[in-house]
């Protein structure tokens, strides 16, 4: 039994020694403090020593390490990463996909090296921070590598089928992940709340299907497609696994870009690729706005270029930032505490000069414009509004602030701003005849119209009652779009009765020819067959 104690005491001694002098990797240093002075202090001559209570239990229970149960588990190197790509490196976990299209993929991306080191260079600015989220979540880091598949890393870019930002969500998705997308901002573009919908999208895929390359197909093609087709699958007895799986050619690409990318980072140098080194370190900080401020102005006061703040502000559609929507904004780490210095120090006018407006009722640009203060060719860049379209009423504007207006824009009117568009009404000048007995007011009613309008049109009192068939001018509104249209129909029907004439024509001129040409049976076999044709044109 001593001998046993014995042996307990020196192995803790060991483990509790070995704990002590361990190196723990850069990565994992952030959130452990720094280490305290177990040194005991000398006690002055005459100081009353108050004994210390002996330390509580704890409940846990600790066990003696087992070998096997090491087993299959990673074994992380005490080494920090010389870069970040390093950090990704160590990260990979997912199954390598070993196909001809990943092969075809690798040669096309190794064939444009220009167009790589693009990428990487957007990509630079937001890598860290997703690496950081992946490995908070517990992900494969090769997921940190599909905005190069989605986007080429570019917040900006939008599909032709309405995919936004670096991950591409659709606006659907982007809702069911809490995106926010109105007129002020678009969350399917913004860094940090993207990357977050991602992610949680990404994770209940590979929870559903178990498998990472499904997980990556349904991310692509859709969850509910790739269920179907896994279900039938496994139905017909069949393999389920992505390799085998009937799919789009878009999506049965999708994998093998990724894993080409994957192994062109895992060793660059097999294929001639120069990797730009990225610091394994964060590129931008958080930083909180408490009034609106125009886009111009934040970048100025950080000291960067437009471009730049734009790049990791991409979220924001107009040319103000709103406190109430968007409570902070993203700069470059070394740039921070700069703006911070200037911001309290700005002796500016103002942080913003726009601001927004509600239609009261709707309008045209023009309209609109008049009663703002703006030109109308301002106010239709800033709100993009197309030609020949209106305003509807309650559509939120984005409009010069004039000298009246200093408070900032609410939160109601920030969270639920729209832009509602129409085309624009025209009132066409048309004559219509009076029903027997029929007076202005009811005429009006009619055709939906003032009775103040229709007496002013035909320069008769409001109290006047038409003669039945009496010609009345009224004005009826038609939208602008189809005025062309119209005329472009007219032209249509002329061709098809120019046509309908000949092919009336036609059968009169040819059947003497035929019946003198071939003669009595066969003849007759000629109008036999032109019959069926008569009767599908009719």
């Amino acid at each position: 039994m001593l001998n046993a104690l014995r042996h307990w005491i020196v192995a803790a001694t060991l483990l509790l020694t070995g704990c002590a002098t361990l190196e723990w990797p850069l990565s994992m240093q952030r959130d452990v403090p720094a280490p305290v002075s177990t040194a005991i202090p000398a006690v002055p001559t005459g100081a009353t020593v108050t004994p210390v209570d002996p330390p509580r239990a704890t409940g846990i229970r600790l066990q003696p390490l087992q070998p096997s149960l090491l087993r299959g588990q990673d074994v992380h190197p005490l080494t920090a990463p010389q870069d970040l790509w390093d950090r990704i490196r160590r990260g990979f976990a997912m199954p390598d996909l070993d196909t001809e299209l990943v092969r075809e993929r690798e040669l096309w991306y190794s064939s444009r090296p220009d167009y790589v080191e693009r990428m990487v260079e957007r990509g630079s600015k937001y890598l860290f921070h997703i690496v950081e989220e992946l490995e908070c979540r517990n992900m494969p880091t090769e997921l940190a590598l599909l905005p190069f598949v989605e986007s080429a890393f570019n917040p900006q870019a939008i599909s032709s089928a309405k995919a936004a930002g670096m991950w591409q969500f659709m606006p659907a998705t982007g809702r069911n992940f809490d995106l926010r997308q109105n007129m002020f901002q678009d969350d399917r573009r913004d860094v940090l709340a993207s990357t977050r919908a991602a992610l949680d999208y990404l994770q209940k895929l590979y929870d559903m299907f178990g498998d990472w390359h499904l997980a990556l197909a349904a991310y692509n093609w859709g969850e509910g497609r790739v269920t179907r087709a896994v279900t039938q699958a496994r139905k017909a007895g069949a393999s389920a696994s992505y390799a085998d799986l009937p799919m789009p050619m878009e999506t049965r690409m999708y994998v093998p870009k990724l894993q080409a990318v994957k192994n062109i980072i895992a060793a660059p140098d097999a294929f001639r690729i120069r990797l730009p080194s990225i610091p394994n370190h964060p590129y931008f900080q958080t930083v909180e706005i408490r009034q609106d401020i125009d886009v111009a102005v934040a970048a100025s006061l950080a000291e960067i270029s437009l471009a730049e703040f734009r790049s990791l502000n991409p979220s924001s559609t107009k040319p103000v930032l709103l406190a109430a929507g968007h409570p902070q904004i993203l700069l470059p780490w070394d740039k921070a505490e700069r703006f911070q210095s200037n911001l309290e120090s700005f002796t500016g006018d103002r942080l913003a000069s726009w601001t927004a407006w509600i239609a009261p009722t709707t309008l045209t640009a023009r309209e609109a414009a008049k009663r703002i203060g703006m030109g109308e060719d301002e106010l239709r860049s800033v709100n993009k509004i197309p030609p020949r379209m209106q305003i509807r009423a309650g559509s939120t504007l984005v409009v010069r602030r004039s000298n009246g207006i200093r408070h900032d824009v609410s939160e109601r009117v920030a969270e639920n701003s729209y832009l509602a568009l129409a085309p624009e009404v025209v009132l066409r000048k048309t004559w219509v005849r009076a029903r027997k007995k029929e007076s202005v007011a009811q005429l009006a009613a009619r055709y939906k119209l003032s009775a103040a309008s229709v007496a002013q049109w035909n320069k008769v009192s409001s109290s006047v009652t038409f003669a039945k068939g009496q010609k009345v001018l009224v004005y009826l509104p038609t939208t602008a779009k189809k005025r062309p249209l119209r005329s472009a129909q007219k032209h249509a029907q002329a061709a098809t009765k120019a046509k309908a004439h000949t092919s009336a024509r036609s059968p009169t001129r040819a059947a003497p020819k035929a019946t003198k040409k071939l003669g009595g049976k066969a003849g007759k076999t000629k109008g036999k067959k032109a019959a069926p044709k008569t009767k599908t044109r009719r």
